[in-house]
């Protein structure tokens, strides 16, 4: 497939772009800033503001699907939808949060006493973004969440999926490696199983 990676240049994106590569796919990577992106076969750097939708649109023409790993805070949902549509590109895949799952029936993990402070912005940020588009009846989303720890680790292809509750392991911890979240995400690109739905993936 020909697949947009919105945010290349983050930790997110750039792990993504490199699942999509290993698996044959053809990359091209926005970011506002992509200087300090390395070039490499298999890619295609377009340097553009994801919440500019008539700049965006252009360069979303001609691929198979997009995925957004930017940031909430610097992300527009009703942009980056619009620029979608109008692009004619059938999918949108947009990297999630955790603080939006539940952690019992009602209660979300950002409402919680032990969610931390820092994070609350970006939390509340990637929840609207979700409304938003469980909103949007016409264009076929994915919203994966991934567990409560996400940083850089190892690809082991071995997690768990759920929906809409936080995924925890036998001691309680909630993670997922970004290599491993990458893996899940792509999967669900090659064979859709959560179509205008969020998900979640977790050890």
């Amino acid at each position: 497939m020909n697949v947009v990676v919105i945010g290349i240049s983050g930790r997110v994106g750039s792990r993504l772009a490199n699942e999509l590569l290993q698996r044959g796919h053809q990359v091209t990577g926005i970011a506002r800033d992509i200087s300090a992106v390395a070039p490499r076969a298999g890619v295609t750097l377009k340097q553009a503001d994801a919440t500019d939708p008539a700049a965006l649109a252009p360069l979303l023409t001609g691929h198979d699907a997009v995925i957004s790993a930017s940031m909430f805070l610097s992300s527009n949902a009703a942009s980056l939808i619009s620029a979608v549509k109008e692009a004619g590109v059938p999918r949108l895949l947009v990297v999630g949060g955790a603080g939006s799952l539940e952690v019992a029936p009602g209660v979300k993990l950002i409402d919680t006493p032990e969610f931390p402070a820092i994070y609350k912005a970006e939390a509340g940020a990637g929840l609207a973004f979700l409304e938003s588009l469980r909103a949007e009846s016409a264009l076929e989303w994915t919203f994966l969440s991934p567990s409560a720890l996400f940083e850089p680790g190892e690809r082991t292809g071995q997690f768990r999926i759920g929906d809409d509750n936080l995924l925890v392991d036998a001691a309680g911890k909630s993670w997922i490696s970004m290599e491993d979240y990458a893996i899940a995400l792509v999967d669900e690109l090659e064979v859709p199983k959560h179509s205008r739905r969020r998900f979640t993936v977790g050890y």
